[in-house]
Formats: C-alpha cells, sequence, structure tokens
C-alpha cells in the first residue's frame, strides 16, 4: 500500500469503526495527514495571512500556541472521524478494542502504550475483528 492508497482507503472507510487496517494503512494516513497540515498551514500564513505558530520561553517555563487557520482548521474537523476510524481498525489488527484509544488520555504513558500497539504487527489470520486485509 502506498500513500495515495492509504488516503483512499481511509477517506471510503470514512466511519467505518468494524474491520482491520494494517501497519502500511495506519502509517501512510500519518503521514499523509502531517504533510497536508503542514501545507495547509504554509497557504494559509504566506498567502491568505492567518494562522500562526509560536514557541517562547521565561519566567522558568516554556510555552507553546498553534492558531490554525480556516483550511486547516476544516481539514482537522472532516478528517477527524476518518482518523478516529483508522486507529480504532488499526487496534483491531492487534485483535485490541477500538475503546483502548483512550488510554492516551492518561498523561505521557498513555499515548506512549498507544504508539507501541499503532508500531506492533497485527495478528496472523483470523481474529474476532475479522481476517487481515
Amino acid at each position: 500500500m502506498n500513500i495515495f492508497e492509504a488516503v483512499k482507503s481511509v477517506f471510503s472507510n470514512y466511519a467505518t469503526f468494524s474491520g482491520r487496517a494494517r501497519r502500511s494503512e495506519y502509517w501512510w494516513w500519518a503521514l499523509a495527514y502531517i504533510i497536508i497540515i503542514i501545507v495547509l498551514g504554509f497557504v494559509e500564513r504566506s498567502v491568505l495571512g492567518s494562522g500562526s505558530a509560536d514557541m517562547g520561553s521565561g519566567d522558568g517555563g516554556m510555552s507553546a500556541s498553534f492558531n490554525t487557520g480556516i483550511l486547516s482548521g476544516l481539514f482537522m474537523l472532516a478528517s477527524a472521524i476518518p482518523y478516529l476510524a483508522v486507529g480504532a481498525r488499526r487496534l483491531h489488527d492487534i485483535d485490541r478494542s477500538g475503546w483502548w484509544m483512550l488510554i492516551a488520555f492518561i498523561p505521557l504513558i498513555g499515548w506512549l502504550i498507544l504508539l507501541y500497539w499503532y508500531v506492533k504487527a497485527g495478528t496472523p489470520g483470523p481474529n474476532r475483528f475479522g481476517n487481515p486485509v
């Protein structure tokens, strides 16, 4: 699977939380998502003059802020459900429920566990979520 097939697959399964997604589908989609956000942010800042990203430090701390423009905001809104759906299908591939995505809300350790699961190879053969794709 290449990046274009992954994006097509994710958007064609827009709100499909059942089934399985291979590692390649998930990670190509994640890369495409990041690239699209960067390109839209560049267009917003250089052409439209909106959106900003600032980092600073002072008084013993650091701060960061990211203000999206209308284009990247609309893209993030339109792709939120597909992003959650492909994440759930990716967890199904390792025989875990999609509800395990909520573990990301546990500070620091939660997203590390989720990252490990997303990188982990899927279960060979059928599991309770279906046949491998």
